[in-house]
């Protein structure tokens, strides 16, 4: 290709899907063990098969894409490996809503045509969110792509269920677990989302048995499970209820004889200092029952419905069960008060409904044994955290951890793989189905209906996708695995249950750094979400400004592990600098007629190495903030180096070698320029990894890929001294182009100067006259140790030289002493009316905070405005 073939603008949408075939086709993504190479692996966090790309996507996929080609162009065997996790909750609710379409449940299709329904949907749609994050430019070796259903990996589930069954580490028993009344099935802790709501606590009197007008006043914030208490709870030591000890209540409505019991849990300021126990709606009320033998009378169908134990209010919701059980307590004369209580209620995390704590038969993974080595890798360094205040976080639950629920009442997800014998009752487990009891012989078997929590395939990501648990040639190469890119809200669900897991299983601990990006948030500072329409699709966004400038930006945005304020109209970031990129490539292309890299070259020129010296810096800056995982840092660098010095600077510099006749001249200016161009471009690779690649194509001295390309390496070009001489040079084209803009001097007007300077600056600006005349329009200049300000000149210092700029000649004085004085009028009217509102403490006290700073930062530049008008009306009034 040749600049008479690159289009004037760049739009990404012609370019980025024949791109990314062209690295499809090429394998460009493809890992595979190899002895010669040091391997780099980053396993995907699975999106969900029913999901579809959101913005938090977008940026975490970005961040694993960055670092998998920047490890990849350092030489790495490097894979990404893909994947999709099944959605245990998720895909069923999206099936079993598809079949009230029809008028159907999956119990009309029984379980088996349910789950083939499952899996038909799952061929049809469920590689939909891949295809999504290709968009995003997405590097995964795809042909690796794995599923937590698939075959290997759900006997991968089957082992592991199988080891810990066998260590003690599985049982099944009875507890309170979070149950979900809409999606009908337990939850565990993480599931759940904790949000303080409005509430109430109710204060209801129990009579107390065969004392008549005496009561025991208990403070509930779910009256409905009174209908379950089976004792009421005081303090030991508390003086206030001292008098009940040894006494019996009477349940209300149900009539039910209840003992009061003495427990240390109860706390004695909490309500009337009395608790009701319901063992088999609260967890903690479950361990007291345990510790008093207490029954556990279960009130709830599985729809949160009352059910046959709750007496006249059976089949009630449990919400309108509350409101009549209320109601009647009232005219009952046992409702002592109600109080205000805004409490945190728990929900689903799925569907948002209000979770039911609920006795149930489940499925359990004791955490405490598994826990302990977790803690105790990241003591010892083995897992490094990033941010590393996570580490507490991440201390702090495993410290105080709880048995695991892995049990779901579902049907589409890994089955567990336990039988129960009808004629002896034996609990089998099995990696295969056994065709007799091994206990009895009798054929009557029956597996256990329930699946597992999808999170406990998801905990053997990291080696399961790797051929475990056979010993592969990838595993022993690709394993443990390097970096992890996920947000912190499941840094329980997924990152210490996979460090458990690799470590029980894998005697080591599945990646050695995790990063924790932010949460994507709008401008408001909200979390995006769909219901509150807060949300941008990111492929409408990447339709407007392509995947690089939506990488680009939402990289810039996020310092290390900070939240993300973004909104759509902050991707003009990403596209502004992708065009500069694209314009000044073209430009040099432009100006590349004759070049020939082994051509006879002048010397190099101060600012080639000037620009040399930058990206030596550069590179460095860039390569160890990648190491580091500080990627807002190298956005930020390199859109300095290639905006502001590359485009800005060095090749405005090189348009006089560009445009002169000195042939070895030009050749230099050539030579480093796309030079310069080239590692530019390998640098912003991981993060424009479309543009960068189409803009190689056109380069004259590269070949192949770029995505195959070498990381560049510093050149050991640096050269402090020739950075701080053109940067005086640099200071003093921009204070002369300043006063020009200042004083309305039109482009084309060619000025003098006349320049206070010490020696070694004059030799430094004498050297640059070329660039002076060619970027700040100066046709003759001198520069002097004692030179005199001339009359009617206005002046600039900067670095210690007063530049003067004479005016005669060069504007019509009278007019532009008007404009001045007209905008002097102008700015100090603006700045009178904006000191009489800050100087009212009416407004500055009622107004909005960030009304009152905008007031101040308006004063602010109406000063500085200010300041430059009179400055420049003192020059045009001197005296000759």
């Amino acid at each position: 290709m040749t600049e008479s073939t690159m289009p004037k603008a760049y739009e990404p949408k012609e370019h980025e899907p024949e791109i990314y075939r062209k690295w499809e086709s090429s394998d460009a993504f493809h890992a595979a063990p190899n002895a010669n190479k040091t391997p780099f692996t980053i396993i995907i966090p699975p999106p969900n098969v029913t999901g579809i790309l959101h913005m938090g996507h977008v940026l975490n996929i970005a961040l694993q894409d960055i670092m998998i080609r920047f490890k990849r162009m350092q030489g790495y065997e490097a894979l990404w490996q893909p994947g999709t996790d099944h959605a245990g909750i998720a895909t069923q609710n999206v099936l079993e809503k598809e079949l009230r379409k029809e008028g159907k449940t999956r119990h009309d299709l029984g379980r088996e045509a349910f789950i083939k329904r499952v899996w038909e949907w799952r061929e049809e749609k469920g590689g939909y969110i891949l295809e999504q994050l290709k968009r995003v430019g997405a590097s995964c070796d795809w042909d690796r792509t794995r599923f937590t259903m698939e075959p290997d990996l759900s006997r991968a589930v089957t082992e592991v269920f199988i080891r810990l069954y066998q260590k003690g580490l599985i049982y099944r028993g009875e507890y309170v677990v979070n149950w979900c009344p809409r999606c009908q099935t337990a939850l565990s802790d993480e599931e759940v989302e904790h949000k303080e709501e409005a509430s109430q606590l109710w204060y209801i009197r129990y009579p107390i048995d065969g004392e008549e007008n005496t009561f025991v006043t208990v403070a509930t914030t779910r009256p409905e499970t009174m209908l379950g208490d089976t004792a009421v709870a005081i303090h030991p030591d508390n003086a206030k209820t001292a008098h009940l000890k040894g006494k019996t209540a009477v349940l209300p409505f149900i009539g039910r004889k209840i003992p009061i019991i003495e427990d240390d849990y109860v706390e004695a300021e909490f309500g009337a200092g009395a608790l009701k126990v319901t063992p088999a709606h609260d967890p903690n009320d479950f361990e007291i029952g345990q510790r008093h033998g207490l029954e556990a009378v279960t009130i709830l169908t599985e729809d949160a419905r009352i059910n046959e134990n709750g007496g006249e209010f059976a089949g009630l919701d449990r919400f309108e069960a509350r409101k009549t059980i209320v109601e009647k307590l009232e005219a009952m004369g046992l409702l002592e008060k109600i109080e205000d209580n805004p409490n945190k209620i728990g929900r689903c995390q799925r569907c948002h409904t209000v979770v039911e704590p609920r006795i149930s038969l489940q499925w359990f993974v004791k955490m405490k044994p598994l826990a302990e080595p977790a803690l105790e890798a990241y003591q010892n360094g083995e897992v490094e955290f990033i941010p590393e205040h996570w580490g507490k976080t991440y201390t702090h639950w495993l410290g105080k951890i709880r048995d695991w629920v892995i049990s779901r009442q579902l049907w589409w997800g890994h089955r567990i793989p336990v039988y129960y014998c009808g004629g002896c009752k034996k609990e089998i487990a099995a990696r295969e189905a056994p065709k007799t009891c091994p206990g009895c012989g009798g054929g009557e078997l029956e597996q256990d209906p329930d699946v597992l929590d999808t999170w406990f395939s998801s905990w053997l990501w990291p080696f399961t996708t790797l051929g475990w648990p056979d010993e592969t040639e990838d595993l022993k190469y690709f394993y443990p695995t390097h970096w992890l890119a996920t947000g912190p809200d499941i840094i329980f669900f997924w990152v210490a249950r996979m460090i458990m897991s690799g470590l029980e299983f894998t005697g080591r601990v599945p990646f050695s750094r995790v990063y924790f990006h932010g949460i994507v948030r709008d401008g408001q500072g909200r979390r995006m979400s769909k219901s509150l329409g807060n949300s941008p699709d990111p492929i409408d966004i990447i339709e407007t400004y392509g995947s690089d400038a939506l990488r680009f930006t939402m990289i810039a945005l996020a310092p290390m592990g900070q939240d993300v304020k973004f909104e759509a109209k902050k991707t003009e970031l990403g596209r502004n600098f992708a065009n500069k990129i694209w314009n000044a490539s073209r430009f040099l292309l432009m100006n590349l007629e004759g070049f020939d890299r082994d051509a006879k070259k002048a010397d190099p020129d101060p600012v080639d190495r000037w620009i040399l010296s930058r990206l030596d810096a550069t590179t460095k800056t860039v390569t160890q903030a990648f190491e580091e995982s500080r990627f807002s840092d190298a956005a930020w660098s390199l859109y300095d180096f290639v905006w502001k010095e590359y485009c800005d600077w060095y090749l405005e510099f090189a348009k006089t070698r560009f445009y002169g006749d000195d042939a070895g001249a030009r050749s230099r200016a050539q030579d480093t320029a796309v030079s310069v161009m080239e590692r530019a471009l390998a640098l912003s690779h991981p993060l424009f990894p479309f543009l960068t690649e189409r803009i190689w194509e056109y380069l004259p001295t590269t070949d192949g890929l770029l995505v195959r390309a070498s990381w560049p390496e510093p050149t050991g070009e640096s050269d402090p001294t020739i950075e701080l001489r053109i940067q005086v040079l640099q200071n003093a084209i921009t204070a002369v182009r300043n006063l020009r803009a200042e004083l309305n001097i039109t482009p084309g007007t060619e000025v003098s100067l006349v320049i206070k300077a010490d020696a070694g600056t004059a030799e430094i600006l004498n050297q640059g006259a070329p660039y002076m005349a060619s970027l700040a329009r100066v046709k003759e200049m001198t520069v002097e140790a004692d030179a005199a300000k001339p009359p009617k000149s206005a002046s600039a210092v900067v670095d210690g030289v007063e530049i003067y700029l004479p005016l005669v000649g060069v504007i019509d004085l009278d007019v532009e002493r008007q404009r001045l004085e007209k905008k002097r009028a102008e700015l100090g009217k603006g700045l009178l009316a904006v000191d009489k509102k800050l100087e009212n403490e009416g407004f500055v006290s009622r107004a909005p905070a960030e009304v009152v700073t905008q007031e101040r930062e308006r004063r602010e530049r109406l000063a500085a405005d200010l300041a430059v008008v009179e400055r420049n009306l003192t020059a045009l009034t001197d005296e000759d």
